[in-house]
């Protein structure tokens, strides 16, 4: 990869009907899928183990906190990612075949320019 000064944040999206999708299914698929799925997924970042910055993590629940206080509240954020590349559309299309998509509840990847702290 030549020089790439941008950095992206990838947000994993799932809805709520995959992951009642995915937990519908037996323990044993569960657990076949997952390998599986775990497997493409270290196969995709070893091809782009020098684009990524940080390998994330998965989410877990949320708390919106705004000046009405602190509430639970659901979203579709499941895993986030941060990889770096020459432009949007190049780190957009890094996540174009991810396994994402295939073997996890997964419906989308979200994928959006880390700017500058204005003023700094």
């Amino acid at each position: 990869m030549g020089e790439a000064t941008k950095t992206f944040l990838a947000v994993y999206l799932g809805s709520p009907g995959a992951m009642e999708a995915w937990r519908n299914k037996s323990e044993s698929e569960r657990k076949a899928l997952q390998a599986k799925g775990m497997a493409a997924w270290d196969a995709w970042a070893e091809r782009h183990r020098e684009a990524i910055v940080n390998p994330g993590a998965p989410l877990g629940k949320t708390k919106r906190v705004s000046a009405a206080g602190v509430a639970d509240v659901r979203n579709a954020m499941a895993v986030y990612m941060v990889v770096r590349a020459e432009s949007h559309e190049a780190a957009a299309q890094m996540f174009a075949d991810h396994p994402h998509f295939t073997m996890f509840p997964g419906e989308a990847i979200e994928v959006m320019e880390r700017l500058p702290i204005p003023g700094r």
